[in-house]
């Protein structure tokens, strides 16, 4: 089969599309014919190396992976999967490693996956849809619904909203009855945002995030008022006292990463002073993937999807190379 391939840590120059040997079924696994995958943050950041992280390589990236099933191992209980099924992969295994990550991903024609991390697509939800949900939406949703508990009413504020997490995270505050403020660092970028759902926008290379919320929505007052409820920050690094500066009282930060630094400068007087929290929220979980899937069947949420490409060599580094540049607005997806 052909698959993408990292040859070792480095740069573009380390990937190629060559020949990989086809897996073949065990016992517990389904042999899927891979329909589509999709890039996520990690996976430039697998390619130039993460300390402590050992990759084993040849890798094959892509932990976003929806599939059709082709064969079935043995030991799958007889009916859960059949030749035909479309599948979405759950790419996170317990005790095991990520797929696109520790493990080989799905940036090739087929893959050998065990059953119990499969789910399957329901009628009406695109082979590319299934793909651009996983990791980026599941973990918006963890972090939004179950850690956050984004309620209606609450003024949001989303930093860095135009990645898979960040249009997740706007996507599913809105569907929750929020007050959704978006920042992008480009005009067309925050017009963007506005077409799927944000009430408001702050273009960061013209304004102070901290400036713009203060003037809008009045500087936070001790015995409240002011400000906004909820940050969503994954960012970290100089963003991070900044996001205390708009929390009200009572306001909480939702943390799922740190993308510009995991070991920002400080204020903790923010913290006691307006009673704030911090919510940290790490990936997501089989349900949350389900919970998408019929959220898409229902007609409630259409995943923002950048590009759909063929799969080649070519193709992977420009998608790649847009989400490193941050030229990318929600997922990039191939079909192989």
């Amino acid at each position: 089969m052909k698959a993408i391939l990292y040859s070792a840590h480095g740069g573009l120059d380390q990937i190629s599309h060559g020949d990989y040997p086809t897996p073949t079924v065990g016992p517990d696994e389904c042999l899927l014919k891979v329909k589509a995958v999709a890039l996520n943050g990690f996976d430039p950041m697998i390619l130039k190396g993460i300390p402590g992280l050992k990759t084993p390589f040849p890798m094959i990236p892509g932990g976003d992976i929806a599939g059709e099933v082709v064969d079935v191992g043995a030991n799958v209980p007889g009916g859960k999967f059949r030749p035909g099924d479309r599948v979405q992969v759950v790419p996170f295994q317990p005790g095991i490693g990520q797929m696109g990550e520790t493990l080989r991903g799905g940036a090739c024609d087929y893959i050998a996956v065990d059953a119990k991390f499969l789910l399957q697509i329901p009628e009406g939800v695109s082979y590319e849809q299934a793909a651009s949900l996983p990791i980026a939406y599941g973990t918006a949703r963890r972090m939004m619904m179950v850690r956050g508990q984004v309620k209606e009413g609450e003024k949001v504020l989303v930093l860095g909203a135009t990645g898979g997490v960040g249009t997740g995270a706007v996507q599913l505050a809105k569907m929750a009855g929020a007050y959704v403020i978006a920042c992008a660092s480009s005009a067309e970028k925050c017009e963007k945002l506005k077409e799927i759902g944000a009430d408001e926008t702050i273009d960061t290379s013209q304004e102070d995030f901290v400036a713009a919320i203060h003037e809008r929505h009045g500087k936070p007052r001790i015995w409240g008022g002011g400000g906004v409820n909820v940050v969503v920050n994954y960012i970290g690094g100089d963003t991070w006292t900044k996001s205390l500066k708009v929390m009200c009282r009572f306001g909480r930060m939702l943390v799922c990463g740190a993308t510009t630094g995991y070991d920002p400068k400080e204020d903790i007087r923010y913290i006691w002073s307006y009673e704030q929290s911090i919510v940290g929220s790490n990936a997501w979980t089989p349900e949350d993937q389900v919970a998408l899937m019929e959220m898409v069947r229902d007609g409630t949420l259409a995943p923002v999807i950048d590009r759909v490409l063929p799969l080649t060599e070519a193709n992977f580094k420009e998608g790649l190379q847009a989400l490193i540049d941050r030229k990318v607005f929600g997922k990039v997806v191939f079909v192989p």
